[in-house]
This record gives C-alpha cells, sequence and structure tokens, in this order.
C-alpha cells in the first residue's frame, strides 16, 4: 500500500520532472533500476534525478551513481565523503532521522533529502537537493552541532570526498580533467590525468602574487564524468584537490581549513557545494554552473560591437616603446585591417601612480590626447594598458597614502613580484575611489575607448591585516575583489556606455565572480596553441556567447602565427609585431614580408566569417578523448568546425548536423571537400597541424 507521504512525492516528482525514488518505483510496481541496492535497503536514503542518484547507509556515507546510460553506474563508491576533522576525523555517523521534502527557492522547485546522524557529542546534518531545472547537480548543505558539555577543537572539512575508477583498457589516459587553481608556472587548465599526479587547487594565494580561480573541479573517463565544487556567492578559501594515486583511481573533494572551537550547543555550517555528473568533458559542468549562478545574480556584462574588431597592441616594443614607433606603425596596422590600437606597459612613470612619463609625454596630457586623437583620426579604436591594485615603493601614492596597503598578518607589505611593486587592498574605499579617478581620467579627458587591465594579482588578493582598514575579518579583502573590479567596470561605462574593458590575469584560472565585472575575456599570456583553444572553451562555458574572447597575440601560440585556433574557437585576434626597421633587435615579432602575407590572409578569413559573433557548440565533443582535437561554431546556418592535431589522416565525423545535406569546404584553402548529409556523417581528412571547415546547408 502507498503511504500518503508517498503519493506526495510521486506527484511532486512527476511535476517536477524528477525520476521517481526508488521507494516509489517498488511501490508502483517498477522496475529497478538500481545497480546495488542500498545496504539497509531502506529507501529514505537516496534522492535521484533522471541523470544522478545519491545514496547514503546507515553511517552516512554517500556514494554517486549515474544514471545516464542504459545502466546506472557507480561513479564513486560508498566512502566517508563528507567529513570534520580536529583532534581526530569523523567519518562514520550512525544515521537517527532521514526525511524527503519539495522545496523552492532561488534555484527553482525540486526535491530535498535530508539525514541527521550522531558520533558521540556530534551531530551531523545533511541536506541534499536536486533541482528540476538542474537534473545533473546534487547540492549540499553539511552542518555539524556539538551537543555535548565540552568544546570540541576542529581544524578542516571535506565534503565531497570521492575516488573514481578507470574503466576497461585504455591507451591513453585513464582521466582528465579540468583543474581551476592558479600558479606561477602557469599549468594548462585542461589536462590528462597521470599516475601520481596530485593537485590541490588551493583557491586561495599560491605564490605571493598567483591565487584564485573558479570554485569547481571536474574528471571525466571516456563515458562519464563527475565535477565538485562550491556555489557560494563569492570567493571562498577552499581547496578543490584532484589526484590520481594509482593508475585506476582518481580522487576529488572540496576542502577547507576551519581552526576554531566548537562550543557547547554551537553549530559549524561547511559552504553550499555540489557533485554534479555528465557525459563528455567538463564543458557542460562550467556551463551549469553558470546558470546556477545566474540564479543569484551573476550576470554577464553587455560587449559593444566595436569588442569584436581585430586587436594591434604595441607590447612588440616593450616598456622601452616611443611614441614614434606607435605613429610609424599605424598605417600598416591600417593596411591590414586592424580595429583597435593599444597602447601597453611602458606610457607610465610608475606603477601606482599612473603619471605620464615625462620623457616620451613632455607636454603631459596634451600629448596623451594627441596620440589618442591621432589613432581616432586614423579609423581605431584606442585601448590602454593598466594594472590596478598595485603600487610601487617609490610611488607617490604610497608616500602619500601608506594607509592604502594591504598587509600580511606580520605588518610586512604583500609583493607583487612581476613588477615589483606592492598590493593596494581593494577593501579599502579609499583604494576603491584613487582607482575610479584615473578610470575616469583615462576614457574621460584622455578619450581613450577601452582598458586593458592586465596582471596575475588581480585574479585574487591575500587576506588583510591592515589595522587602518578596520576590516571585520582579514578575509574581508579576499571577497571584496569582485566588488572593486564591479566598481571600476560601472565607472568605465558610466563615462563611456560602449567601453571595452579587457579583463587579462596573466596565465591564472579566472576566478568566476569577477566575469562579470568585464566585457572581454583573453587568453591571458597562453603557453601554447592548445591553451589558446583550451582557455576559449572553458572561458565560453563560464561566460557565455556574448562576451568576446581575445586569443591574445598571435605571437604566443605555436610558431607565433597560429590564428586557426582562436578563429576556430570563436575568438577575437590579435598581435604585438612591430616593424623590423624601427627596432634594432629582431625576434619573432617581426613584421616580415612572409609574414605580413599570413597576417592579412587570416584577417581577412577572421572578418569574413566572424566567428567571435557565433554561436560556440561545446558539448559536441570531448576536448580529452575525441581524436582529432575539435572544436564547432554555428552561425546561422552553417556550422563550422575546427580541428587539430599533429598530423592526421583518416575519418572525421561532423556532429550536430541537421536531417539535411551539407556541402563542406575548407574555407581556409578555399577547398571543395564534397557533401555529406545529416545528422550523421563523415568526411575523409588528412592535415597537418589544423584543419578549419564549413559545414554550408545545400
Amino acid at each position: 500500500m502507498i503511504t500518503r507521504r508517498q503519493a506526495l512525492a510521486q506527484t511532486c516528482c512527476a511535476l517536477l520532472g524528477l525520476a521517481l525514488p526508488r521507494w516509489c518505483s517498488a511501490q508502483n510496481g517498477l522496475a529497478d533500476n538500481s545497480s546495488s541496492a542500498t545496504p539497509d535497503g531502506s529507501p529514505d536514503l537516496e534522492i535521484e534525478s533522471s541523470v544522478l542518484r545519491i545514496e547514503f547507509d546507515r553511517r552516512m556515507r554517500g556514494r554517486v551513481v549515474a544514471l545516464m546510460g542504459p545502466e546506472p553506474k557507480i561513479l564513486a563508491p560508498f566512502s566517508a565523503s563528507e567529513t570534520l576533522t580536529g583532534v581526530r576525523t569523523w567519518s562514520d555517523f550512525a544515521l537517527t532521522a532521514s526525511h524527503h521534502e519539495h522545496v523552492t527557492d532561488a534555484f527553482g522547485a525540486g526535491e530535498r533529502l535530508s539525514l541527521t546522524g550522531k558520533s558521540g557529542d556530534l551531530r551531523k546534518d545533511v541536506s541534499v537537493t536536486i533541482y528540476s531545472e538542474f537534473p545533473s547537480f546534487a547540492i549540499f548543505e553539511v552542518a555539524y552541532t556539538n551537543e555535548g558539555a565540552a568544546p570540541i577543537a576542529i581544524r578542516s572539512w571535506a565534503n565531497h570526498k570521492y575516488s573514481l575508477s578507470a574503466v576497461g583498457a585504455a591507451h591513453g589516459p585513464a582521466f582528465w580533467s579540468y583543474q581551476s587553481g592558479s600558479y606561477e608556472k602557469r599549468p594548462d587548465w585542461v589536462l590528462p590525468l597521470r599516475a601520481g599526479f596530485s593537485q590541490n587547487n588551493f583557491l586561495g594565494m599560491n605564490a605571493s602574487d598567483y591565487g584564485g580561480g573558479t570554485p569547481v573541479i571536474d574528471v571525466w573517463r571516456k563515458d562519464l564524468g563527475l565535477a565538485v565544487g562550491h556555489l557560494e556567492p563569492g570567493p571562498r578559501l577552499i581547496s578543490l584537490p584532484v589526484s590520481m594515486p594509482d593508475a585506476s583511481h582518481a580522487h576529488v573533494a572540496v576542502h577547507g581549513t576551519h581552526k576554531r572551537n566548537l562550543d557547547p550547543g554551537e553549530t559549524f555550517h561547511t559552504l553550499r557545494t555540489f557533485v554534479s555528473v555528465h557525459q563528455g568533458d567538463y564543458f557542460r559542468t562550467l556551463a551549469e554552473y553558470r546558470r546556477l549562478m545566474a540564479r543569484q545574480g551573476f550576470q554577464m556584462a553587455s560587449a559593444p560591437d566595436s569588442a569584436y574588431g581585430p586587436i594591434w597592441c604595441a607590447w612588440g616594443y616593450g616598456r622601452s616603446v616611443k611614441l614614434k614607433q606607435v605613429y610609424d606603425t599605424l598605417p600598416t596596422v591600417k593596411k591590414m585591417g586592424f580595429s583597435w590600437v593599444t597602447l601597453d606597459d611602458g606610457w607610465q612613470n610608475n606603477y601606482g601612480d599612473w603619471n605620464l612619463d615625462a620623457k616620451k609625454f613632455p607636454h603631459g596630457d596634451a600629448d596623451m590626447k594627441a596620440l589618442v586623437d591621432r589613432v581616432h583620426d586614423e579609423g581605431f579604436k584606442a585601448q590602454l594598458w593598466w594594472s590596478p591594485l598595485s603600487a610601487v615603493a617609490a610611488s607617490q601614492v604610497l608616500k602619500n597614502h601608506p594607509d592604502f596597503l594591504l598587509l600580511n598578518r606580520d605588518g610586512s607589505r604583500r609583493k607583487i613580484s612581476w613588477w615589483n611593486s606592492f598590493y593596494l587592498c581593494p577593501a579599502d574605499k579609499d583604494v576603491v575611489e584613487y582607482h575610479k579617478a584615473l578610470v575616469r581620467k583615462i576614457l574621460g579627458e584622455w578619450g581613450y575607448d577601452g582598458l586593458k587591465l592586465d596582471g596575475q594579482h588581480m585574479n585574487a588578493v591575500p587576506p588583510c591585516y591592515n589595522p587602518a582598514h578596520y576590516h571585520k575579518r582579514p578575509e574581508d579583502s579576499v571577497e571584496a575583489l569582485p566588488d572593486f573590479f564591479k566598481e571600476l567596470y560601472e565607472t568605465a561605462r558610466s563615462v563611456k556606455p560602449d567601453a571595452m574593458v579587457e579583463f587579462c590575469p596573466c596565465g591564472t584560472g579566472y576566478s568566476f565572480f569577477t566575469m562579470p565585472q568585464f566585457n572581454m575575456s583573453v587568453a591571458s599570456d597562453p603557453e601554447s596553441s592548445f591553451q589558446v583553444r583550451s582557455k576559449g572553451k572553458t572561458l565560453k562555458a563560464l561566460m557565455g556567447d556574448n562576451i568576446p574572447y581575445f586569443g591574445d597575440h598571435v605571437e604566443l601560440s605555436d610558431g607565433a602565427t597560429d590564428f586557426a585556433s582562436t578563429v576556430g574557437v570563436g575568438g577575437v585576434v590579435g598581435t604585438q609585431f612591430v616593424l623590423p626597421n624601427l627596432v634594432t633587435r629582431h625576434d619573432k615579432f617581426d613584421l616580415t614580408p612572409q609574414r605580413e602575407k599570413v597576417f592579412e590572409k587570416w584577417l581577412t578569413i577572421y572578418k569574413d566569417k566572424m566567428l567571435s559573433r557565433g554561436e560556440y557548440l561545446g558539448d559536441l565533443y570531448d576536448i580529452g578523448f575525441d581524436r582529432p582535437e575539435a572544436h564547432v561554431i554555428r552561425k546561422g546556418g552553417e556550422l563550422y568546425y575546427a580541428f587539430f592535431a599533429r598530423t592526421w589522416s583518416g575519418p572525421i565525423e561532423l556532429r550536430g548536423l541537421e536531417d539535411r545535406a551539407y556541402r563542406v569546404v575548407d574555407y581556409v584553402n578555399d577547398k571543395d571537400l564534397g557533401s555529406v548529409r545529416g545528422p550523421k556523417a563523415t568526411i575523409a581528412a588528412e592535415f597537418h597541424q589544423h584543419l578549419l571547415v564549413e559545414a554550408r546547408p545545400a
């Protein structure tokens, strides 16, 4: 007989589009589709959607079951997945209560499973919620209460401590992973895992001026993947460790350090965290994470049409750039078809004061305005490089305002290594106002159309202990950083509504919380063409198609001419070329006649196709396991495929086609590759490095 609660749950599940819990299915004579029964056979210890199931045993250990294939698959077996550590680690809790309920909140309507258990004097409460609009995510809230008479010392916690097993005989890597931590060596964000791999992905500082990131990590096999992270509305100092201790297993977790005493009757809450399952690579996870965060108010900015124009940057001339070099290069920049001219590092007297270098601008503001006017007269938009929150020791701003500084626990200044400068505190209101005044000067008085905000230190800041700031907590500086950039962005758009604000955190993993505060992302000093492509895929998942992605200067790509990697992922192209007759030292930045022909060809392709205005279809190909590596842009009725490999000869599958005929053209070499019919089609291909094709409806 069906109980009243079970009948109500059936109705709720039907209305929400969630799969029936197994205890509902069993009562209705439906097949039990679980791969293994919950150990005690209790229906109250699991919650599921059409995509995943979360199960617990009576010790409150959890496991994750994927429901996307023909048969359920245990993705992470039972383990002490949520734990608290102090003088000991509390991992097993004797279950004392559980119940299901229907909920509606900012994420929509869903079902929640709540569990309570005891371990000595410590009570553990876990709630797991699955929302009808986000069936691949299970959102956890975990709390611990001291029900004893004496304080309990705690120092850390962990959620989602899962172990994934490799499947089948793999010729290549068993797992690929998206790693979101930021490190001075600037490693790949997307990489294959090897036995012995370990990365902590601490989202605080991992070097003096490298830190921060998006609070999501993802590990996937060829068939299935699992991601964990948090859904808090701001940066938090947690770790997302990923390791591969042997050839057959990968471990993930969300880990936080919290040293304190839990007094009698007091409750400690971990963060709102999640586990997600998926097929394919990490793109879907990040895209769904973005949708979830949008429910909490995180909406991406809007970009002006001009932001999609190709960019020439004077950085090739270095910090010693002379205005004559810029002026003399403009005719070539114009002839080749670039839209933006960027004056990079070297215009200022120092980091911090941001006054003009008197040797380059002897007439001060008048010379800078004249430069901008000249750029405009030639038909370009003008962009200025700037590194906010940094100041050198000799700067006037630090002499006049030592209270602006972000200070370490011991009272010392925090170093920004790249520019031999120091951090200013983003949580100090006077620091904010100082930077807003600079924005008004650059865009208003000098007349620039855009900002290039630059520096690895912009992605995160350390806790601030400056007593002059009266912080409630040292972490106020960490959590205030997105608001600091919000103030800059809003000031820029108030001065010029169509201002472009580019954000370049120099190889770091990008903090999601800052993303709504700029309208152009960038490959950010890529160290390979793969980084150009994988960063493009990542940023399009996190920011969507309405924010242009700048592939950075092509000289940073493989061979210093790989425009295909930027064009193929729908990026904006750019360069920092120099004219050889204007420099004494010659290198890959020189615009030789041969390179000029290559550049002109790709500028024509970019402006003809404008794939940066298209829709990036990131879930069609797995960047780790599909070969050749593939990316797809949909624009109008056409699909644009970009394939990458050192050498390829063989069939290639064209995914995402409609049930109709298409003409396939290699649009780089203007070569007809024949006709195919969707939705499933293949072409025979042979190429080196890349193949870019357009599938046109016949």
